[in-house]
């Protein structure tokens, strides 16, 4: 293959470009004028783009379209919210633009920090880590007695991507029934799959209902008032996937009303909430700040995956995690 040029949009501490530079060694690496802070940040445009041929990171749609030699785009997170929309879908199949994102770097610790919300719940730890009551008296009885071993437990995941197949799996062992909804069924999920039409029934049944929708047109606000009132009395939300999928209001209202049993939330609309919002204060409610995909040594992940795709893009091979 002919040398490509590689635009990488975001800051490259060193060693991450010595992985960077080792890794394509052979091709030229384009770093931007200014790089962009955050993945929910738009890129300023850089003239230098719109002469790549591989694009890392989280380029902006409209600098797509002004780079006409653009035939790969690997985004450096799960979600593609930007790029998940029917003319940049249109765009890509129109000039063969191959698009990759980043969930296998993810998909691990999010389906552990799912897991870990739901352990923390059935084992009330939060009541637990601040209760002192001594053996034996009511208050130590009540807390032994209200937790839940998931055994036997009903789990809906809805989103069956890369992180719900790998919760799926790590939930296996606790002999639990776990079902999932998906917008479009491949064929090749391990667990049953729901349609829409089954969906009230699925909410009905289920003991733990676990969020991994990405943000789009058709999972905005996804969870309202009315399919927060399909689930079942006591059911618990999680929420991982993306804050814009939920009815706050109507979330805070369920829990108010005792219909959900709680709520835990890595993602929030805005992120982070004000101070002042009353889903701080709600009892039930366990919030943490948008952390479920980090681990440690994140970004040499990040880069290994993005090179290990190059290696299968130069080859001629199938791109891992390919969505477009």
């Amino acid at each position: 293959m002919n040398k490509l040029r590689i635009y990488v949009d975001f800051a490259t501490p060193p060693e991450i470009l010595e992985m960077l530079r080792a890794g394509t060694r052979g091709h030229d690496l384009i770093l931007p004028q200014t790089p962009v802070t955050s993945v929910l940040a738009k890129a300023e445009w850089d003239p230098q783009f719109a002469t790549a041929e591989v694009a890392f990171g989280q380029p902006d749609t409209e600098a797509i379209v002004r780079a006409p030699g653009l035939r790969w785009v690997h985004v450096s997170s799960s979600g593609i919210t930007r790029y998940d929309q029917p003319d940049f879908r249109a765009l890509a199949a129109g000039r063969g633009l191959v698009v990759t994102n980043s969930a296998e770097v993810y998909g691990e610790a999010c389906a552990e920090h799912a897991l870990s919300f739901m352990l923390a719940q059935t084992r009330q730890l939060p009541v637990a880590l601040r209760t002192k009551a001594a053996n034996g008296t009511t208050a130590w009885n009540e807390l032994r007695s209200s937790c839940l071993p998931l055994r036997g437990q009903n789990v809906l995941i809805l989103g069956y991507g890369t992180i719900g197949r790998r919760l799926a799996e790590l939930l296996a062992p606790f002999d639990v029934k776990v079902f999932a909804y998906r917008r479009k069924a491949r064929g090749d999920e391990t667990v049953p799959v729901i349609s829409s039409d089954r969906l009230p029934a699925a909410l009905a049944e289920a003991d733990h209902v676990v969020n991994i929708l990405p943000d789009s047109s058709e999972t905005r606000r996804f969870f309202n008032a009315d399919r927060f009132s399909a689930c079942r009395p006591g059911a618990i939300f999680y929420n991982i996937g993306r804050g814009s999928t939920v009815d706050q209001d109507a979330l805070l209202a369920q829990l108010r009303s005792g219909h959900l049993g709680a709520a835990w939330l890595d993602v929030t609309d805005p992120e982070p909430l004000p101070d002042g919002h009353p889903l701080w204060r709600e009892p039930g409610c366990y919030i943490t700040p948008h952390i479920a995909g980090g681990h440690a040594g994140e970004a040499k992940t990040l880069v290994r995956h993005f090179l290990a795709n190059f290696r299968r893009f130069v080859a001629g091979e199938t791109l891992l995690d390919r969505v477009i």
